[in-house]
């Protein structure tokens, strides 16, 4: 038998090492969604949550190399990324178009994406290597050509057509809302995550802005409010 020894650099233990973390991980995460969704008015079927669990390895694969969120636990990704971001399900009707700003890692889009099948979405990322991972994460939405992905700065491409906006981590979220406001599609919704000082921007923008608290949080709000032109 001819033994071959393991690539420069590599330590065979702390790849198994980091297998079983990742795997203790993802059963963390999907516990703790399937667990949590009610918290959320949240009814998910396994399916939803094999999907979304998939979703998770994703990102966290990517996440050391792009820095896609902070670091954060399995519970915490859970929650304050996935189930908050499925708490715009219940605003959107049937066949609902969306255009995300500053998606990132593809919150809030992708999670409403994998778990209803009749939205449709632009993604609006201003990163070229985000860019790159969400046109790997957005394979794994069906079926296809449901989403489509903008690589530039929202200012620089012209609005696409859309029912709602949403927004959940833009830099500078507060500078950025007239220009974003101005840009938004004619008569659409902005569904809007954010703290204290947007929301209170928002209302002096807005006279018919509608505010949600997020479960499990006392300083972070869903804000509603329709554009009308």
């Amino acid at each position: 038998m001819t033994f071959r020894s393991p690539a420069l650099g590599v330590n065979p233990g702390n790849v198994n090492r980091r297998s079983e973390e990742m795997e203790t991980s993802v059963d963390e995460f999907a516990n703790t969604v399937g667990q949590a969704g009610t918290m959320f008015g949240l009814t998910l079927r396994d399916s939803d949550l094999q999907t979304l669990t998939h979703y998770y390895s994703l990102v966290m694969k990517w996440n050391e190399r792009l820095h896609l969120v902070a670091p954060c636990s399995p519970e915490e990704f859970a929650i304050r990324h996935v189930l908050e971001s499925l708490l715009l399900l219940k605003h959107f009707p049937m066949n609902a178009s969306i255009v995300d700003v500053g998606s990132g890692a593809g919150l809030p889009a992708i999670p409403c994406l994998l778990v209803r099948g009749d939205l449709r979405a632009t993604l609006v990322e201003s990163s070229q290597k985000k860019g790159v991972f969400l046109r790997e994460a957005l394979r794994t939405v069906s079926p296809a050509g449901r989403a489509q992905l903008s690589v530039a700065r929202f200012k620089d491409i012209p609005s696409p057509t859309a029912d709602f906006v949403t927004c959940r981590a833009l830099d500078r979220f507060e500078d950025a809302l007239p220009d974003l406001i101005e840009w938004a599609p004619p008569n659409a919704t902005f569904l809007l995550f954010a703290g204290p000082g947007v929301r209170k921007r928002l209302e002096s923008l807005f006279s018919n802005v509608q505010v949600e608290l997020v479960p499990q949080s006392q300083q972070r709000f869903l804000i509603i409010v329709r554009r009308q032109v």
